[in-house]
């Protein structure tokens, strides 16, 4: 427990340095510096996942109370740029793989799964139900989520003067009570039914789902307040940062160097795929950027409802993804194995 109490106080200390010196995105960026700065420098650092899991419905609550009979009107028309997610996740592949493989010496399943822009904890997973070095895995992931979410904020506020500073909701005393517990039972009930129905990224999509109906059915018409929102940066932040406590020297010079040079590979086919959808007229460009970038589905979730994205748009994109990922992983892996490696 004492470990979990660290890393909290540590990112609330992160949260406060950056409102101090004014740096945006204090809620997230704040946590995931301070921890991964104590993480190096040796502090042992935890999360309680059920906590972070319970942050995590929040988001889900923020999209479904989006999705209106216009916004979902307007998938069916997303088929070209959805059809481009299982080519960038084969581009990925081929320029990932070999890279750990040959450059840095990975075993050709750890290559596999670092490569896979699927989810954290289900890359790690199944990496480790077939044999892959799990604290490989674990760096290299978190790594691209670190790196995907500290670079696209300022990204997004050069190219496209998205605007950072702005609350992503409304304040809490603004929402009508009985509609912010309508929201909490969406998060409870559709988060712990999702989960018993093994559906993946549960405590996401089933909120999600249920907050659509809800809203779809006219009972809802307000988001999560802001207070909420930055709630769940925090956590989220915090997480991030955390899953480099015990790092070595060695996993620096090694695993965290490749996960580095990892990062700079993917700007390659994710560049490509946002031009080619940005070009062609399909998609504007901060939402290209925000649906395809290869990052966590709650980061870039959060990164959509602060900028005010598209977010039927970014969310479709990324659940096709993770969902694609999750699928053929232990598919390809198996084909693989059997057959000549890459």
């Amino acid at each position: 427990m004492i470990p979990i109490l660290r890393t909290f106080v540590i990112a609330l200390g992160g949260v406060a340095l950056f409102q101090l010196v004014n740096i945006p995105l204090p809620w997230l960026l704040g946590p995931i510096c301070a921890c991964l700065v104590a993480a190096i420098l040796g502090v042992r650092l935890d999360g309680y996942k059920p906590l972070t899991d319970g942050m995590r419905t929040i988001l889900g609550v923020a999209v479904g109370a989006t999705l209106t009979p216009v916004v979902l009107s307007s998938i069916p028309g997303m088929w070209p740029t959805l059809l481009m997610v299982p080519c960038l996740i084969g581009m990925i592949g081929l320029v990932g793989i070999p890279y750990f493989q040959r450059l840095w010496g990975y075993d050709f399943t750890t290559s596999y799964y670092a490569a896979m822009p699927g989810g954290f904890q289900d890359m790690v997973l199944f990496g480790e139900e077939t044999g892959a070095n799990v604290r490989m895995l674990s760096l290299i992931h978190a790594t691209r989520l670190l790196v995907i979410v500290v670079t696209l904020p300022f990204l997004l506020a050069g190219v496209w003067q998205a605007d950072l500073g702005a609350p992503p909701g409304v304040p809490l005393v603004t929402v009508p009570a009985y509609e912010l517990a309508l929201m909490a039972l969406c998060a409870i009930v559709g988060w712990q039914g999702a989960r018993r129905l093994g559906l993946f990224g549960a405590s996401i999509l089933g909120p999600l789902i249920l907050t659509t109906a809800v809203t779809l059915a006219g009972f809802l018409h307000a988001r999560p307040p802001s207070e909420a929102i930055w709630m769940a940066q925090f956590f989220i932040g915090m997480t991030i940062g955390a899953k480099y406590s015990g790092i070595t020297l060695t996993e620096v010079r090694r695993d965290l160097l490749a996960g580095l040079g990892f990062c700079v590979l993917l700007i390659l086919p994710t560049g490509v795929v946002v031009q080619v959808s940005l070009l062609s007229g399909l998609a504007p460009g901060m939402e290209a950027l925000l649906a395809f970038a290869p990052g966590g589905q709650a980061e870039l979730t959060v990164l959509a409802l602060i900028v005010g994205a598209d977010m039927a748009f970014v969310v479709t994109h990324h659940v096709l993804r993770i969902f694609l990922v999750i699928l053929g992983a232990p598919l390809a892996i198996r084909f693989f194995a059997k057959g000549p490696k890459i």
